[in-house]
């Protein structure tokens, strides 16, 4: 099966899919394990986002911030399998994609964005942004080369995230 034909049981359509201002992003295939998320499930990046988030968490542990790494590296298909997860708890393909890329364009194939946590609330909500952790990322994250993906009215379509970082590489 292709990616167009696992896209259209999802109900993503061509149509849907020429509407999206997302850029595709290529499934990275030079990756290194980068330890486990806060899950216990091990997570994979690119070389240099590993290094700079290795140097980033380092960082930050220094003035007391704790960065939990939440997920990295996500492939095309466990991008639809996320996507056909949600439809079956009966949330609508709009929501989901407010919230989700389209397989085939999440900074997450590239193995180089990560959610991250600071231990404080609930993992991967908008609450994260009233966090130290959060303000601590804001004012030093672009000095590892990392940038806030979806801030607050952003144009791409995607809802907020502010535990959503990419490294620029």
């Amino acid at each position: 099966m292709t990616l167009q034909d696992d896209l259209l049981t999802l109900g993503i359509t061509a149509e849907r899919i020429a509407t999206t201002v997302l850029t595709p992003c290529p499934e990275a295939t030079d990756l290194v394990a980068a330890g486990d998320d806060l899950f216990g499930r091990p997570q994979r990046m690119t070389p240099q986002t590993s290094r700079a988030w290795s140097a980033m968490q380092s960082a930050a542990r220094l003035t007391s911030i704790h960065l939990q790494l939440v997920s990295a590296f996500r492939s095309i298909k466990h991008q639809c399998e996320v996507i056909r997860r949600k439809l079956d708890e009966g949330r609508s393909l709009d929501d989901i994609l407010r919230n989700n890329a389209i397989p085939g364009y999440s900074e997450h194939h590239t193995g180089r964005a990560l959610d991250l946590h600071s231990g404080e609330g609930s993992v991967l909500t908008e609450s994260f942004d009233q966090t130290p952790a959060y303000n601590w990322l804001t004012e030093n994250a672009d000095r590892f080369g990392f940038y806030l993906s979806y801030p607050k009215n952003n144009p791409l379509g995607i809802s907020y995230e502010p535990w959503h970082w990419c490294h620029k590489e």
